[in-house]
């Protein structure tokens, strides 16, 4: 059974759906049976408001490059046909949700909650879970699973998206490389380390030298004086 999941992030013209802010890029890439796909999803988005200079600060996105972009309610069909029956994976799940949550309440006529149509796993509860007491953000996790993210300079949604996909696939104990699902590359690869395996295992003998003969029958000769049997030479 094929189990479809997309890993997604957003970034917004500020911190909270609450204060009137607006998503203004969706970043997601898919992943079925943990192999990635290359079917990315990827906008940006007109919000109708000015971004908060915090959050340009850590985007880069300014509201000058916005001008002409598509508003949310432009995307929102093809957007919910894309995550449908998937299950989201998302690190800070609760604020990439509230957000989508909240762009489908300002469409008329209103869109049911994220949570009706797929499933989420916050990959930043996960990390906690397994490593208490630690810092978890997506930079610290890249550092401990060993993940290059030298071209993070700046958060994207599509760039951040990619990233968490490596980190969720190595959280949970599974491949890790960005290549595209292929099955006949991937059997490939499994023949060439079934060969690998195969001459590594053929390993050499080694025997001992004269000298370290000796000193073995030397050190059984010392155990028979001693009186003791020894099964070596019975």
């Amino acid at each position: 059974m094929l189990k479809r999941q997309i890993v997604l992030d957003t970034e917004t013209t500020g911190l909270s759906p609450q204060e009137g802010h607006r998503i203004i890029e969706i970043g997601c890439v898919e992943l079925i049976n943990r192999r990635l796909t290359g079917n990315n999803f990827h906008v940006y988005l007109q919000p109708d408001r000015l971004i908060d200079q915090e959050a340009i600060a850590v985007h880069g996105i300014t509201n000058e490059f916005l001008i002409g972009k598509p508003r949310f309610a432009e995307v929102a069909q093809q957007f919910c046909h894309y995550i449908a029956g998937a299950e989201l994976v998302i690190h800070n799940a609760a604020f990439d949700v509230g957000f989508i949550n909240h762009e489908f309440n300002l469409l008329r006529p209103a869109l049911s909650p994220v949570t009706d149509i797929c499933g989420v796993l916050d990959t930043l509860k996960m990390a906690r879970e397994a490593h208490p007491g630690q810092k978890n953000n997506l930079d610290a996790l890249c550092r401990r699973y060993d993940i290059n993210n030298s071209h993070r300079t700046l958060h994207g949604a599509l760039l951040d998206a990619e990233i968490l996909a490596d980190v969720y696939l190595a959280m949970t104990g599974g491949q890790v490389s960005l290549n595209l699902a292929n099955d006949e590359q991937a059997a490939a690869q499994q023949n060439v380390v079934v060969g690998q395996l195969q001459r590594t295992s053929r390993l050499p003998v080694v025997f001992a030298s004269e000298a370290e003969l000796l000193s073995h029958e030397q050190r059984l000769d010392l155990v028979q004086k001693k009186g003791g049997s020894c099964l070596w030479r019975s």
